[in-house]
């Protein structure tokens, strides 16, 4: 018998850099390193209502052959996957696992008293934050347990820290281009400083997939860039440290309130690069102030700005910080989180 069966958005043979397939490739990674690549059974859930079709036969699939299944749904799904799971496995008794992919499973349960009861049957739910640990414990759950989100990268090393001494400071973004991520939020900050001290203080770089559904508003929106503003395109999720090393500061000024865990930080941590970010209901299991970088009040654009007129008056000060954010990288390493669940199975 398999050790697992990964039910999650692989993508087919497409390469999505999305929160969700990125969490579903990386944990199901980990899981072959544990237990090796002939234990972990991957059951792809690309392709929408065609895979919703064939979801019954998979599923009977993965309960035969496996003794635990563990299952990494988006919203659409999370109300068919887990149901469907648990009245298949009547008949089997395997151990079913969700993994939680962002910060968003209380708020999206509240009123839905049958998708609640039905998760709270499952041997496991691991969130990636206290913070929604506490939530659910709230509504009665007693089968949650908190696994951070994680990415399988090499930090760099104390000495390969690259430091930015002189102007213009180098800043990014790093997530999906999406109005919901701050792309705006970060370009405005960035030009009223530069207007401000009538220099180029900073350069932003935007790099990420850009959302197709929001194509046309980026496209619009780069019309408006100048000079210090320019898309990066895509980078391949295991070359992150690699690109980010380079760059004074990381900018996440996410609109996304129930962020989880966001990879981009766990990113920029490897790098040795502190953070600017913006306070989301969960950032205290990922970020610390003074010591992983500076945050702002969410959704604040003059606070963002004033933040970065602060950064330029004491680069010193933000710089100081680039060892210890390398040491929270650790926290994030797939060895280290990954242990929760297979301490499960």
């Amino acid at each position: 018998m398999i050790r697992t069966a990964v039910i999650g958005h692989f993508g087919g043979n497409k390469e999505f850099l999305d929160g969700q397939t990125v969490k579903t490739k990386s944990v199901t990674a980990a899981l072959e390193k544990e237990f090796g690549e002939n234990e972990v059974l991957k059951i792809d859930t690309y392709g929408g209502k065609n895979f919703l079709l064939k979801l019954p036969f998979f599923s009977r699939l993965a309960l035969k052959q496996c003794e635990n299944v563990v299952i990494l749904p988006a919203h659409n799904s999370l109300r068919i996957v887990p149901a469907l799971l648990q009245f298949l496995n009547r008949f089997y008794k395997r151990r079913i696992h969700y993994v939680v992919i962002g910060g968003w499973l209380a708020a999206f349960l509240k009123n839905k008293k049958s998708l609640t009861n039905t998760l709270r049957k499952l041997d496991g739910i691991y969130v990636e934050t206290s913070t929604m640990k506490r939530s659910l414990e709230e509504m009665g759950f007693e089968n949650v347990r908190v696994m951070p989100n994680f990415k399988e990268l090499t930090p760099l090393s104390e000495k390969e820290l690259v430091y930015a001494q002189t102007e213009p400071y180098k800043l990014c973004t790093f997530s999906r281009v999406m109005k919901e991520k701050g792309i705006e939020d970060a370009i405005t900050a960035v030009k009223r400083v530069n207007e401000h001290y009538g220099r180029t203080v900073y350069t932003l770089d935007i790099f990420g997939q850009i959302d197709v559904s929001q194509i046309e508003w980026f496209q619009n929106l780069q019309k408006e860039f100048t000079g210090f503003v320019s898309y990066r395109g895509i980078v391949e999720y295991d070359k992150s440290v690699e690109v980010l090393k380079d760059y004074f500061a990381l900018l996440f000024p996410t609109r996304f309130y129930t962020e989880g865990i966001p990879g981009t930080l766990i990113d920029a941590y490897s790098a040795g690069v502190p953070v600017i970010t913006s306070l989301w209901l969960n950032y205290s299991d990922v970020f610390s102030e003074n010591v992983t970088g500076w945050g702002y009040e969410f959704e604040n654009v003059d606070a963002l700005t004033d933040l970065l007129k602060k950064v330029a008056e004491n680069p010193d000060e933000f710089l100081k910080m680039k060892s210890s954010a390398l040491f929270e990288a650790q926290k994030f390493k797939s060895d280290v989180a990954i242990k929760v669940l297979i301490d499960r199975m």
